[in-house]
């Protein structure tokens, strides 16, 4: 029995052009299109970032394709994504990122 990463997004670059002091891993609030896109692998995070609004995060720029067997209803494929983290985790990175040099990676 092998085991499966339930990883379906991944930022490789990112380890090579930054030094990473802390990794999260986050939930994404999606619509059912956009799961559906993403599992046919129709997603890229090239020009995406992360901002606070308020006290939550938000994955922007990461485009999300439009499913291939879309029907009535569909996304915008730019739309910005709520990331989904325990407050705790929020307040934390609010205090590192708010120091000088640091910026928060997707």
């Amino acid at each position: 029995m092998s085991k499966q990463s339930n990883n379906i997004i991944t930022n490789r670059k990112a380890s090579y052009e930054y030094i990473l002091l802390d990794k999260f891993e986050a939930g994404i609030s999606l619509l059912g299109s956009e799961v559906k896109a993403i599992r046919e692998n129709n997603v890229n995070l090239k020009e995406s970032y992360i901002r606070f609004k308020k006290l939550e995060l938000f994955i922007i720029g990461m485009m999300v394709s439009e499913y291939s067997h879309k029907g009535y209803s569909s996304h915008e494929p730019l739309r910005d994504k709520k990331l989904l983290l325990h407050k705790s985790e929020i307040i934390k990175i609010k205090k590192e990122t708010d120091e000088k040099g640091k910026t928060l990676i997707p």
